[in-house]
């Protein structure tokens, strides 16, 4: 855990997700204690004409956005690790994409455990077999 999804205002550009992937993935790792063998991270670059500020498109803006999901288990995170995530994200993301427009979100989505997991088994029933 945990899956994360990032939307990228432009075109395509696979060495451009490698590193946003890079980055968040270290992030999540070191602010959110999740471990990277389990993060699954999908990058989907959308036009920049097609994405509205406003009223506005960032190509009319000239500027760039990006919208990231993490989903992680309920109660595993504190308020404050979550607010230094949302700061580390939106600092990392400032480096990588040029003329970052500020109204890019960070959302953390606190799953119920018994609702969210993966390879067939919830969360929960991963607690309970650690015996926690």
């Amino acid at each position: 855990m945990p899956h994360i999804v990032i939307h990228l205002s432009g075109q395509a550009d696979p060495a451009l997700a490698r590193q946003v992937c890079d980055r968040v993935c270290e992030i999540t790792h070191r602010v959110l204690g999740k471990v990277e063998a389990v993060m699954a991270t999908n990058v989907q670059f959308m036009p920049a004409d097609t994405w509205f500020i406003g009223r506005q498109s960032l190509a009319e803006l000239g500027q760039n956005a990006y919208h990231l999901d993490i989903s992680v288990s309920d109660e595993t995170n504190t308020k404050a690790e979550k607010a230094r995530f949302l700061h580390e994200v939106h600092t990392a993301m400032t480096q990588l994409l040029p003329r970052l427009h500020p109204v890019s979100y960070v959302h953390v989505i606190d799953a119920r455990a018994a609702a969210y997991g993966y390879g067939g088994h919830s969360q929960e029933w991963r607690h309970q077999q650690a015996g926690v």
